[in-house]
């Protein structure tokens, strides 16, 4: 009996510092060699404050600003933490609504923010990726198309050229990865930022 356990205590130890301290230490450490950006979260910093990540969507409710896609991840609720509420871009609650595609609140919600960007933009087709959230909650980017989609109302709200604008979203525009993978894509942060110096010089 002894015989049995005793190599099993022997593996188990083995294997929790082999797999549990070693291995993920090794791979930290090949990471911050390799890649020191993308371990530490691929934040963005401004005048030495990270104000974002490139890879967490954030909120932009001005008019001056793009707007990412919906996010309906949520959070506890302040008044009731036994309930949630929506907190859009929680990283704490990595998660979609879970809602079928013929759920009334997920279609009420879609169809109510379509008809808002109908005004926005009248006459010109809305991009799904401005009415549906991703996945996770936390897409970070949005189509070009949905970057268009959005110039007029910003060129208006920040006194610039329309011009101007597209070709900051086009700037802005990341291809496919190695020329294949994905779909061309515009970081929202990265592309407000380059909105604000644009509108400060």
């Amino acid at each position: 009996m002894l015989n049995q356990i005793r190599p099993a205590i022997l593996m188990i130890v083995v294997m929790t510092v082999i797999l549990g301290l070693a291995y993920p230490l090794a791979m930290t450490g090949i990471a911050q060699v390799a890649f020191p950006d993308q371990a530490n979260g691929s934040l963005i910093e401004k005048n030495g404050t990270v104000i974002g990540s490139e890879l967490i969507g954030q909120s932009f409710a001005s008019e001056k600003y793009f707007h990412g896609r919906p996010s309906m991840t949520p959070g506890p609720d302040p008044q009731d933490p036994s309930k949630t509420v929506p907190t859009p871009y929680n990283g704490g609650f990595s998660v979609g609504s879970n809602y079928g595609p013929i759920a009334k609140p997920l279609v009420d919600r879609v169809a109510g923010d379509v008809e808002k960007l109908k005004a926005e933009n009248p006459g010109v087709p809305v991009p799904a990726d401005l009415a549906t959230a991703s996945a996770s909650g936390l897409d970070p980017d949005i189509t070009p198309a949905g970057a268009l989609f959005q110039v007029p109302r910003v060129a208006k709200a920040r006194n610039l050229p329309e011009e101007k604008v597209r070709q900051l979203v086009a700037d802005n525009t990341e291809g496919r990865f190695l020329g294949i993978i994905g779909e061309p894509h515009v970081n929202v942060l990265k592309l407000n930022m380059a909105l604000d110096a644009a509108s400060a010089e």
